[in-house]
Parts: C-alpha cells; sequence; structure tokens
C-alpha cells in the first residue's frame, strides 16, 4: 500500500515518542496532591488536553492552578528518563524536508518542547493545546497545521496513535495511519494500521511525499 501526501501531520506522545510511564507516574501523583485519586481512575486520559481532563475533574476556580501544577510535574520528569524516541521515529522524519510535517499535539508548548529537545526533534511547524481552543477528537488541530504548512487538509496525512486524535483526522478530511503503540490495533480506525514509524519509509518526490509499508 502507498499513500501519497504533501504534508504529514505528527501526533507526539505515543507515535513521535514514548512518555507513558511519565504521563502515568505525575498524573498519578497530581491526582492524590487534589484528593481525587478515585475520579481520576475513571477518566480517559490518553490524547486529550490536561486542560480538558482537570476542568472533568475539579471546580472551574482551581483549574488554572492544577493546569500549571500538572506541567510542572511533566516538565520536571522529562530529565528522569520521561521520555524517549519510538522505533523508526528518527529516520522517518530524517528523510522529510523541514516544510512537509509538522508536530501536533495535546500538550502545551512548554511541554511539548521539553519532551522533543530531550530526544533531538525540532519541528519547524508545531500545533500544540496552547494555539487552539478545541483540542482532539475535534479536528481544529490538525486544520491548522495544514493551514500553517499551506496545504490542502485533502493532501495531508495524520500519524496518530490514539482514537481520538484519529478522530480529529478524520474529521479534518485526511487520510489516517495510526501506530500500535499504546492501542491495540483492532481499537484503532484508520486507512492504514501498522506497529510503529519502523514499518513504514518514505520517499520524497516533485509532487509531495510517497509513503509505503516496508515489506
Amino acid at each position: 500500500m502507498k499513500i501519497r501526501a504533501q504534508a504529514l501531520l505528527f501526533d507526539n506522545d505515543g507515535t513521535l515518542v514514548s512518555s507513558l510511564a511519565s504521563v502515568d507516574r505525575c498524573w498519578a501523583r497530581w491526582a492524590g496532591e487534589y484528593g481525587i485519586t478515585e475520579e481520576f481512575g475513571r477518566v480517559e486520559l490518553h490524547g486529550r488536553p490536561a486542560v480538558e481532563i482537570v476542568a472533568e475533574l475539579l471546580p472551574a476556580q482551581v483549574v488554572p492552578e492544577a493546569l500549571a501544577r500538572i506541567e510542572a510535574l511533566e516538565v520536571e520528569d522529562v530529565p528522569n528518563g520521561g521520555v524517549h524516541l519510538l522505533p523508526g521515529t528518527k529516520d522517518f522524519l530524517d528523510s522529510l524536508p523541514a516544510d512537509r510535517w509538522a508536530v501536533v499535539t495535546s500538550a502545551t508548548r512548554r511541554l511539548a518542547e521539553a519532551r522533543l529537545d530531550a530526544v533531538g526533534i525540532l519541528p519547524k511547524t508545531m500545533v500544540t493545546a496552547d494555539d487552539i481552543t478545541r483540542g482532539k477528537p475535534d479536528p481544529e488541530p490538525y486544520l491548522l497545521a495544514a493551514r500553517e504548512l499551506g496545504v490542502d487538509p485533502a493532501h495531508c496525512v495524520v500519524f496518530e496513535d490514539a482514537p481520538a486524535g484519529l478522530q480529529s483526522g478524520r474529521a479534518a478530511g485526511m487520510t489516517t495511519v495510526a501506530l500500535a503503540t499504546t492501542h491495540q490495533a483492532h481499537e484503532l480506525d484508520a486507512d492504514l494500521v501498522v506497529t510503529d514509524l519502523s514499518a513504514l519509509s518514505a520517499l520524497v518526490t516533485d509532487g509531495g511525499v510517497e509513503i509505503s509499508v516496508r515489506r
């Protein structure tokens, strides 16, 4: 199978890097600090902006302080083994021109930059939770990334590991590629499902990028 695109849009956590252990560790500590461990256990965490999760769990007047606290915990955890590259990430990104791809993450810019800097990824274009009003599964993040790259959404490919992110990409009218890094393949609704980026290769052409599954 080959997918042709003019721009490639990547979720970060669970797609380019793994921060799952850090996320679980920091959010569990955060929930304990706010005395909501039981309520926290019932919330879908992965692939959603922190502001939505915090607002779901705490009174409105506490949200700004609690949001700042979870961001601080996660940023502080990065040097403690809080992030590492997933298989295939470096080779795949290195094969792409800088103006053909972007990172589209539900994390804040401060946290996203900390994690990416720790593994040596420097995207020219990045959309974060700070840049949008509606997070995934709404299409806004991916539509904004397409606009910033100057590419028609129909000519973009989204790479995601989470159902919410895949839903966002589909709603934006984009081709979706799911990576089974944090969810089982059968849980992922996408045009193509692979294990991780090591299963793919990219060929840059005059017309864009041709993505193929490695044999």
